[in-house]
């Protein structure tokens, strides 16, 4: 994928998401099925998963260069980077403290859905300003899937959203 298709599914992904969060009434927006996460903290946790993507590439370029380094092989494609996320997962990963959400009241939905439509528009307009090679030549640290190229953090957080909507509809099917 290239930077246009990424910022492209960037905000088709998480537009759609946040729009099936904000259409769910009270109490949909409040199940938990067996202590899962409400659909008012999946929507704070995919917020909370890409504000510090958005500021990594809010950084000036050096930076990530200085603090992580630089890639030593190529970006993997999307599905390679997909499957890799879905064995550690697999493997029993979960999200680290800072990635998981407090309780959410209803009186947030708003708010939190104008956060995240806006870090995502943030973001889209910082992918931007790297060339297509500097997404593939800087790296970020992530917690479950250790140091990505750029490239690889964005197709990842193109997945997250989706699996973080699947997950939100299939709890509350089980609803029924």
């Amino acid at each position: 994928m290239n930077k246009q298709e990424i910022t492209k599914k960037l905000i088709e992904n998480h537009t759609a998401f946040a729009d099936m969060i904000i259409g769910l009434n009270d109490t949909d927006f409040m199940f938990s099925f067996n202590n899962k996460w409400t659909a008012g903290q999946q929507l704070d946790h995919i917020y909370r998963s890409v504000a510090p993507v958005k500021m990594a590439f809010t950084l000036p370029k050096f930076i990530p260069g200085l603090l992580f380094g630089k890639a030593n092989r190529l970006s993997k494609d999307y599905d390679s980077l997909v499957e890799k996320y879905l064995l550690k997962l697999g493997a029993g990963g979960v999200a680290p403290g800072k990635f998981v959400p407090p309780i959410i009241s209803i009186n947030q939905k708003e708010q939190l859905k104008k956060q995240l439509l806006k870090t995502v528009q943030t973001l889209t307009k910082k992918i931007n300003r790297h060339t297509e090679s500097q997404l593939d030549e800087y790296i970020l640290p992530h917690p479950l899937l250790g140091k990505l190229t750029m490239r690889e953090m964005l197709f990842f957080t193109i997945h997250h959203v989706e699996q973080h909507h699947a997950i939100t509809l299939r709890n509350l099917q089980n609803k029924l």
